[in-house]
């Protein structure tokens, strides 16, 4: 194969709100001139991922978000309730009852439903994001990422509607309720498939940049509760997941999340710097993983 024939595929990992970081990428890979022939995303991977494939510049969807995190409608919503119960200090006594009784109330929720956000919900909010297309008619080829709860299969969306595709793909267990297809019922990607480096090279990629967007595994607190223990072994388990699909991977790029919720969309200006400032610093690696390049910029 000549160089001017290699095929680039970006894999956006998924995360919650730590994707937004797949915005910065975005933004630099468009300024240096680098062409995608393919973009694969899981959960919020898809969902930046698919606005961009199809058509929305990174400025766009970075106005998109801000205006969203900024409506009532988000202010009002579970995940913004579920934000403000995690990662926030309560200064004072009433704060602490007020998170107490938000946890009780969304445990309560997900032990009586199938997620504390309704599919009705979610799907006024995909449609902020997303135009109502076709996935075969996206200016650039994308996959979405979903799991399949019945058959425990990984399901790859190449055709269909894209809100449909990306709604399944970020259907977070627990969090939002599961999206019924015929005989599948489809949730989150990450289940199955975190960063989505060998679906895009089953779509013919030759060459992929993997955005993982993931918590340092690193631990700084006691496990204390039974919760504490289950997320614990739930991290570890995906973050070796995550390292065996990353071997697949030409160049991986980690923007700095911290330890950062994934509710937590409050963060979402620092966050799409982080990935603008993470995919400059991988620069060099990208140029010399992409022979297309390397002529370009000698």
């Amino acid at each position: 194969m000549k160089w001017w024939d290699k095929r680039i595929g970006l894999a956006l990992g998924g995360g919650g709100a730590r994707g937004l970081t797949h915005i910065g990428v975005l933004k630099i890979i468009e300024q240096e001139g680098f062409p995608l022939h393919i973009i694969a995303g899981t959960s919020i991977g898809a969902l930046v991922g698919g606005a961009y494939a199809s058509g929305l510049s990174p400025e766009k969807i970075q106005k998109q978000v801000q205006e969203y995190i900024g409506s009532k409608e988000f202010q009002s919503s579970a995940i913004h309730a579920i934000s403000s119960s995690y990662g926030q200090e309560e200064t004072s006594l009433a704060q602490k009852v007020q998170s107490y009784l938000k946890n009780q109330y969304y445990l309560i929720q997900m032990l009586l439903s199938p997620g504390i956000l309704s599919i009705n919900d979610f799907q006024s909010m995909i449609n902020h994001f997303i135009p109502d297309i076709k996935i075969q008619d996206a200016k650039i080829p994308f996959r979405a990422v979903a799991t399949d709860l019945i058959s425990g299969e990984r399901i790859v969306f190449s055709e269909g509607s894209m809100r449909q595709a990306i709604m399944a793909s970020c259907a977070v267990p627990g969090a939002i309720e599961p999206m019924k297809e015929g005989k599948r019922l489809l949730a989150d990607g990450g289940i199955i498939s975190l960063i989505p480096v060998s679906v895009a090279r089953e779509a013919g990629a030759d060459i992929v940049i993997a955005v993982a967007v993931d918590r340092d595994l690193h631990l700084d607190e006691e496990l204390k509760t039974a919760k504490d223990i289950y997320y614990r072994a739930s991290e570890i388990t995906t973050d070796k997941l995550e390292k065996y699909e990353l071997r697949e991977a030409d160049v991986v790029i980690r923007p700095d999340v911290k330890n950062l919720h994934w509710s937590n969309f409050s963060q979402a200006i620092d966050l799409i710097r982080e990935g603008e400032k993470a995919t400059r610093e991988n620069m060099a690696k990208i140029r010399s993983s992409l022979p297309v390049l390397q002529r370009w910029f000698k």
